[in-house]
């Protein structure tokens, strides 16, 4: 009996409260189709895994009781068995290299790559694709156990995928901004912490006006937690942010170049940037060299990420440093905790000042 064909004999049986049962043996595919979901969540509900919600499991085991579906003990032992590998997905960003990769997630892959070795692991990178479905491609073929998202652009386009991801049950992780109503699994720095590190510091050297380069809303929320961060350091000594000192960019050395003239050209009077990327940063520096504005007499500048190319900008870039290491151990614990049905790890990592001479401290 196909699944179409058992799905309509099961919905006539309801409507016609007939207990007839289907000729043939029902597998964990036919209630996957009848409940909604993919067959690797029927597998977890039906042994119980919290990684399915209570609603969800009711709604399968139900499904299984009323075809009389029993557990193949020898499939269910084959399914179960780890591919041992995790797939690495990149979100694409522009960069001047045609690398496509942000220079703060290459550092971020030798921290995954070292966690993945020391455990035994396999890893798979690759870049993702908003057309693809990763689930079948990745953990629903067995080629990984689950996946590690970096990057994602818009955030209110992406979380529609994040939502897909955990419908069928997918074992993820991503790098990101953590709050409480987080979509799945995701590990981060903590961003609020370190925007108000960053401004904390900007305010001890005796700067009052500080601009803020990058978005500062729901599409982009790490970014929005490190602006909050900035104003909240503000707060903090009675000064009022100026929402003229906060220009939208993306991390990208243009973005960051054509935000500062930008704010330039708004004539608010600023002696400060804090810059939501290194990226950003180092890009902002080249547009206050061409207006005759001198680091960090006239204005002081601090980046985020610490990138290798922070130490090699004239002057040295300020930034606030990531936990790469803790990060790298933090995904894939927390890929691990899910693939072994036992509690996550904690999500948030702290930050760190790195004073160089772009800030005058």
């Amino acid at each position: 009996m196909t699944v179409l064909t058992l799905g309509r004999a099961l919905l006539s049986g309801r409507e016609a409260n007939v207990g007839r049962q289907p000729s043939s043996k029902p597998t964990s595919f036919d209630i996957a189709y009848l409940a909604g979901v993919s067959q690797p969540t029927v597998s977890r509900a039906l042994r119980g895994s919290r990684s399915v919600s209570l609603a969800t499991r009711q709604r399968i085991e139900a499904i299984a009781r009323e075809l009389n579906y029993s557990v193949d003990k020898n499939a269910s032992s084959l399914r179960s068995q780890r591919s041992n590998t995790i797939a690495l997905l990149f979100f694409e960003d522009p960069t001047p290299d045609e690398s496509n990769i942000n220079p703060f997630f290459l550092s971020m892959l030798g921290s995954i790559t070292r966690q993945c070795a020391a455990r035994g692991l396999d890893l798979l990178i690759s870049f993702q694709k908003m057309e693809d479905d990763w689930h079948v491609r990745y953990q629903d073929s067995h080629r990984a156990d689950g996946l590690i998202l970096l990057g994602y652009g818009d955030y209110t386009l992406y979380k529609q995928r994040l939502e897909q991801l955990v419908g069928h049950g997918t074992h993820f992780v991503r790098w990101g901004s953590v709050s409480d109503d987080n979509i799945g699994a995701t590990v981060g720095s903590d961003n609020v912490g370190a925007g108000r590190l960053a401004g904390e510091h900007l305010f001890a050297l005796g700067r009052r006006h500080i601009a803020f380069l990058g978005h500062a809303d729901e599409h982009y929320p790490e970014f929005a937690d490190r602006y909050r961060g900035l104003c909240a350091a503000a707060e903090a000594r009675g000064i009022v942010p100026d929402p003229q000192l906060q220009v939208d960019a993306l991390t990208a050395e243009d973005a960051g170049y054509a935000a500062a003239r930008t704010l330039i050209a708004r004539r608010t009077p600023f002696d400060a940037i804090f810059a939501a990327s290194d990226l950003i940063a180092i890009g902002a520096m080249r547009a206050l060299g061409e207006a005759g504005l001198s680091i960090p007499q006239d204005v002081a500048i601090v980046g985020f990420d610490d990138i290798p190319a922070a130490n090699l900008t004239s002057p040295p870039l300020t930034t606030i440093m990531q936990d790469m290491k803790g990060a790298g151990a933090l995904l894939v614990d927390t890929i691990l905790a899910q693939v072994e049905d036992r509690p996550l790890p904690p999500t948030v990592l702290p930050t760190r000042l790195v004073t160089r001479r772009s800030s005058g401290g």
